[in-house]
C-alpha cells in the first residue's frame, strides 16, 4: 500500500524535520508539505492522504479553520488528521478534539524525542490502524 502524508506546517525547519522523521520511519515517498491552511485545502481538494499532519498557530488560515474545513467535507471527513503543535493550551486541545481531531500531539523541544515522537505517529496511522477508502485506493481525484 502507498501512504500519503499532508504535513501542514508554516515552520519550514519543522516540515523538513517532520520528514526526516518519517523518512527514519521508512516513509520516503508520497509526503507533501504545505507551508499553511489555505495550501492544505487546495492540496486536499485533489488528493486524499492516509492521514494530514496538521500544526496549529499558523498565520491566515489556522490549523483549527483547516480541520472545520475538512470535517465539514464529506470526502474528506474520516481522513484521520493529527494536530502537531507547539501549544499545550487547554482550550486548543479541547477545541482541537471538539472539531473532529483523532489526535492532539504537542511538539518535543528535543530533537531525538521529535524524531521519535513522528516515527510513533507514522506506525500507528500508517502502520496499526486502517485508512478511509480513498486512501486505500490512491489519492482520489474529484
Amino acid at each position: 500500500m502507498i501512504h500519503r502524508v499532508l504535513l501542514v506546517d508554516d515552520d519550514p525547519r519543522d516540515l523538513r524535520l517532520t520528514e526526516l522523521a518519517l523518512a527514519q520511519a521508512g516513509i520516503t515517498s508520497g509526503v507533501v508539505k504545505v507551508q499553511g491552511g489555505v495550501e492544505a485545502l487546495e492540496s486536499l481538494r485533489g488528493e486524499t492522504p492516509s492521514v494530514v499532519l496538521l500544526d496549529l498557530k499558523m498565520p491566515g488560515m489556522d490549523g483549527l479553520q483547516v480541520l472545520r474545513e475538512i470535517r465539514a467535507d464529506d470526502r474528506l471527513r474520516a481522513v484521520p488528521v493529527v494536530v502537531l503543535t507547539s501549544s499545550r493550551e487547554d482550550r486548543d486541545i479541547d477545541d482541537c478534539y471538539a472539531h473532529g481531531a483523532n489526535a492532539f500531539v504537542v511538539k518535543p523541544v528535543k530533537f531525538q524525542e521529535y524524531l521519535s515522537a513522528i516515527k510513533d505517529i507514522a506506525v500507528f496511522w500508517l502502520g496499526r490502524s486502517e485508512a478511509p477508502l480513498g486512501a486505500r485506493t490512491g489519492w482520489s481525484r474529484m
